[in-house]
C-alpha cells in the first residue's frame, strides 16, 4: 500500500486523517456559534463563514504541490497537528475582542466587515487543516495507489461522523467552548505525539548514524519520549480550560461596559445574562433578545393585539416572556396565558433574574419550537402574539410564511387575532422597508380576511377574520387599562391618519408571497440590512466570483468533483432548511442531519475506495453514472420535501418526515462521497492529482454553501436551487460518459 513509508507511520497517517476531521467539525461548529455572536447573527454570517471555511481549505490543499516528496510530507504532519490543535483556542479569543478592538463599540457589523474579518481569523487554522489533507495523500504516495487518497478521505469522514455526533449529543450539554475544543485538541496532540515517535524510531530513520550506537540509542529515547510530551500537552490544556475558566474571562471582552452575570450553553447556543445602567440584558448567540425594563416593547406587542380583542379569555403568546410581554397580557382579565419558549434555559434563567414575570397562575410556559406547538396542538385562542425579532434569519422566517400563517389561522377561535411586527418605521418607508412589509402584507392577506397596520415603535400587523379597530387607546380605556408607555397621547402622535395612509401604502404595493420553502422575506430582510452599510468593494466581489472562474478551467474528473461539492454544501442547506420546517428548530434534531451527511460522506468513500477497476474507460463511466444519480436526487427532492410538509401533523407524521430526510441526506452525502476516490483512481499517477481533486472539492462546496445560503435559496427558493445543482451535475455527467462513447 505504501510505498515511501513504513505500515506504522501509515496507520498514524490514516489516524490523523481521522484526528482532523474530528477537530475540523468540532471547531467548525464552535466558531461558527461564535460568530453569529461576533457578527450579525443570521445565517449570512454562517453562509459567508462556511464559504471561507471551505474557500481556506481549498487553498491549504493547494499549497501540498510544493511538497514533492513523501518523507517530507510526513515529516510535517506532526507540526501540522499541534497547530491544529492550539489555534482555535487563538481563534476563540480574537473573536471574542474582536468588539472591542477591532471594531467601533456598538456599531453593526455589514456585509465587508463580516467578509474580511471572518477570513482573517479561520485563515490559520483552515489553511493548516487543508494542507495537512495534502501532505497526508503525500506521505501515502498516491501518485504510486489509486486509493491512498480515497483512505484519506474517508478517514477525515468518518472522524467528521464521530466528532459531530459527539459535539450534538454530548458536549453540548456538559461542556462551554473552550472546553469542548480541548478534546480535539488533546487527541490531536496525542496522535501528534504518536507520529513523531514513529518518524523517529531508529529503524525508520536512524539508518543515516551508521554504526554511530550512541545516536541511535539518542534517537531511541527522542522517540519514546515524543508521545510523553504530547500527552503533557493535551493535560495542560485540558487543566487550563477548567480550572482558569477562560469562557468567563473571555466574556468580558465580549461585553465591555457591562457587568456580567450569567453565561451558559444549551442545545440551542449561549446565553448571557449582563447588567448596565440598571437594565437587565439577555443574549442568546450574540443577539439581545430582551432588555429589561423595556416598557416600548413589552406594552407594544401587547396592548395591539388585545385592545381588538380585550374580552379574550384565552391568548397564546411566542416569545416576549423576558421583555415583559407576558405580564402585560395578564393585565387583561384572561383565564390562560401560554407563553412557548423554545430554548429551557431561557425560561430557568429568566426566572432566577426576573422572579415576578413567572408567578402568575393563569401563566402556562411551554418549553417546545413554537412552530410544532401551533401545528400539531388542539387547543384553540382568541388571540395569537407573536413576540419575535425580525425574519433575519431563516429560523425566523419561519413565523411569517403562509404555511405558518394559515396554521395560527387553524388555531384561532372565529373572529380570533393574530398579532406580529417587521421592522422599524421613522416616519418614512424605504424602499427595502417597502418590500419588507409588501411581502408579508401579501403573505398575511392569504390567510386573513383584515389587515390592519400599526407604525407604532415596530410596524404591527393585526389580522383576524373579524373586524378590526385602529381606535386602540379607546379600546384600552373601555377595558380599563392603563399602559404606562402606549397611552393615549402616544397612540395620537405613532397612529395619527398620515402615518396610517404612508404605512399602507407601503405595504399594500406589489409584493411576493413568503413561504417556507420560497423564504424571500428572508432575502428582502437581508437585503434591507445590507442596505445600512456601503456597497462591497469590487475586488470583493471578484473573490467571491472566483469559484465561477475556476471552474471554467477544471476538465474530467476535477469538474465532477468541483459538481459534487456544490451539490453536497447546496443540498445540505436545503435540507436543513427541511428539517427547520417539517421538525422544528430543535439543535439535536440538525445535529442529526449533519452527523447523516458526513456519515454518507464515510460510508461513499469507502465504497469508492474498495473498486479494484482500474480501466479508465469503467471508472469514467462510474463517475458519470454517480454524478446523473446526484443529479437525479436534486430534481426529487422538492417534491419529497413538498409531500412531507402535508404529512408532517402529528408526531408520528413528524418522525416520518424525519427519517425521511436523515435517509435522503444519507444518500445525497453517499453518493457525493463516493465521487472522490474513483475520480482519484481515473487519475492515478498524474502529478498532484489529489491535491487538484481536493481543491476542487472544497471549492465547490464553498461556492455552494455561500451562494445557497445567502443569495439563491432566499431569491428562487428550493425548486430553484435544486434545478442549479441538479444541471451543474447533469453537465458534468454527460461530459463523461460523451468521453466514454469517443474512447
Amino acid at each position: 500500500m505504501l510505498s515511501n513509508a513504513t505500515k506504522g507511520e501509515g496507520r498514524a497517517v490514516l489516524a490523523a486523517a481521522f484526528g482532523v476531521g474530528f477537530s475540523c467539525v468540532i471547531t467548525q461548529v464552535v466558531l461558527m456559534r461564535e460568530m453569529l455572536g461576533a457578527f450579525a447573527g443570521n445565517e449570512l454570517v454562517l453562509g459567508v463563514v462556511l464559504g471561507n471555511w471551505l474557500l481556506l481549505m481549498g487553498l491549504g490543499t493547494s499549497l501540498g504541490r510544493w511538497f514533492s516528496a513523501g518523507r517530507i510530507a510526513f515529516g510535517a504532519l506532526p507540526a501540522t497537528l499541534v497547530f491544529t490543535a492550539v489555534l482555535p483556542f487563538g481563534q476563540m479569543v480574537a473573536l471574542r475582542g474582536m468588539r472591542q478592538f477591532v471594531f467601533q463599540r456598538g456599531a453593526s457589523t455589514g456585509v465587508i466587515e463580516t467578509v474580511i474579518a471572518s477570513f482573517a481569523v479561520l485563515l490559520p487554522y483552515c489553511i493548516v487543516a487543508g494542507l495537512f489533507l495534502a501532505l497526508a495523500c503525500r506521505a501515502l504516495d498516491v501518485a504510486g495507489s489509486a486509493h491512498g487518497a480515497g483512505r484519506v478521505y474517508a478517514l477525515d469522514s468518518v472522524g467528521s461522523v464521530v466528532g459531530g455526533a459527539l459535539f450534538s449529543f454530548v458536549l453540548v450539554f456538559w461542556l462551554d467552548h473552550f472546553q469542548a475544543l480541548c478534546v480535539p485538541a488533546a487527541l490531536s496532540l496525542m496522535i501528534a505525539g504518536w507520529m513523531a515517535g514513529e518518524m523517529m524510531r531508529p529503524e525508520v530513520s536512524g539508518t543515516a548514524f551508521g554504526a554511530n550506537a550512541v545516536r541511535r540509542k539518542q534517537w531511541a529515547l527522542a522517540a519514546k519520549c515524543a508521545p510523553c510530551l504530547t500527552f503533557l500537552l493535551a493535560a495542560g490544556c485540558v487543566v487550563w480550560a477548567w480550572r482558569w475558566d477562560p469562557d468567563a474571562a473571555t466574556s468580558t471582552l465580549q461585553f465591555p461596559a457591562q457587568s456580567l452575570l450569567f453565561s451558559g450553553y444549551s442545545p440551542y447556543g449561549r446565553l448571557v445574562v449582563t447588567s448596565s445602567g440598571g437594565q437587565t440584558n439577555f443574549y442568546e448567540n450574540g443577539l439581545l433578545v430582551a432588555a429589561t425594563p423595556n416598557i416600548e416593547a413589552a406594552e407594544e406587542a401587547a396592548h395591539y393585539a388585545m385592545a381588538q380583542r380585550p374580552e379574550a379569555r384565552k391568548v397564546l403568546l411566542i416569545g416576549g416572556l423576558l421583555t415583559g410581554a407576558a405580564r402585560e397580557v395578564l393585565r387583561y382579565d384572561v383565564a390562560e396565558l401560554d407563553c412557548v419558549e423554545m430554548d429551557p434555559l431561557v425560561t430557568a434563567t429568566g426566572k432566577a433574574f426576573l422572579p415576578g414575570e413567572q408567578a402568575d397562575p393563569r401563566l402556562r410556559v411551554i418549553a417546545t419550537d413554537a412552530r410544532r406547538f401551533v401545528r400539531q396542538g388542539r387547543d384553540q385562542y382568541d388571540v395569537i402574539i407573536v413576540a419575535l425579532p425580525d425574519p433575519s434569519t431563516a429560523q425566523l422566517n419561519r413565523f411569517f410564511t403562509h404555511e405558518f400563517f394559515l396554521e395560527a389561522h387553524r388555531r384561532l377561535n372565529p373572529g380570533g387575532v393574530l398579532s406580529f411586527a417587521v421592522g422599524r418605521y421613522e416616519n418614512y418607508a424605504s424602499a427595502e422597508l417597502a418590500q419588507v412589509l409588501s411581502c408579508v402584507w401579501r403573505t398575511v392577506r392569504r390567510s386573513f380576511k383584515e389587515v390592519r397596520l400599526l407604525p407604532g415603535g415596530r410596524v404591527y400587523f393585526v389580522a383576524s377574520d373579524g373586524p378590526l379597530r385602529l381606535e386602540v387607546a379607546a379600546a384600552l380605556e373601555k377595558a380599563g387599562v392603563q399602559p404606562r408607555w402606549v397611552n393615549r397621547h402616544y397612540l395620537q402622535a405613532v397612529l395619527a391618519p398620515d402615518r396610517l395612509a404612508a404605512a399602507d401604502r407601503a405595504a399594500q404595493q406589489e409584493g411576493p408571497v413568503n413561504r417556507d420553502f420560497k423564504p424571500v422575506l428572508y432575502f428582502l430582510h437581508l437585503r434591507h440590512w445590507a442596505s445600512q452599510f456601503q456597497r462591497l468593494p469590487g475586488w470583493l466581489v471578484a473573490v467571491m466570483l472566483a469559484p465561477a472562474v475556476y471552474l471554467l478551467f477544471l476538465r474530467g474528473a476535477s469538474g465532477a468533483i468541483f459538481a459534487s461539492g456544490f451539490a453536497g454544501a447546496s443540498l445540505e442547506v436545503v435540507l436543513l432548511l427541511g428539517m427547520q420546517v417539517v421538525a422544528g428548530a430543535v439543535y439535536r434534531q440538525l445535529g442529526v442531519v449533519v452527523t447523516l451527511f458526513m456519515a454518507g460522506l464515510a460510508a461513499g468513500a469507502l465504497w469508492g475506495t474498495r473498486r479494484r477497476d482500474a480501466n479508465p474507460g469503467s471508472l469514467r463511466r462510474a463517475l458519470g453514472l454517480l454524478a446523473a444519480a446526484v443529479a437525479g436526487c436534486a430534481a426529487v427532492l422538492p417534491l419529497l420535501l413538498s409531500g412531507l410538509t402535508r404529512l408532517n401533523t402529528g408526531p408520528s407524521g413528524e418522525t416520518l418526515a424525519q427519517a425521511a430526510i436523515g435517509l435522503a441526506t444519507f444518500g445525497i452525502a453517499f453518493l457525493a462521497g463516493a465521487q472522490f476516490p474513483v475520480a482519484n483512481a481515473l487519475d492515478a499517477g498524474a502529478r498532484n492529482a489529489a491535491v487538484r481533486l481536493y481543491t476542487a472539492d472544497f471549492l465547490g462546496a464553498s461556492a455552494g454553501a455561500l451562494l445557497t445560503s445567502t443569495l439563491l435559496l432566499p431569491l428562487i427558493g428550493v425548486v430553484g436551487v435544486c434545478a442549479v445543482v441538479g444541471a451543474l451535475n447533469a453537465l458534468a455527467a454527460a461530459v463523461l460518459i460523451r468521453k466514454v462513447s469517443l474512447a
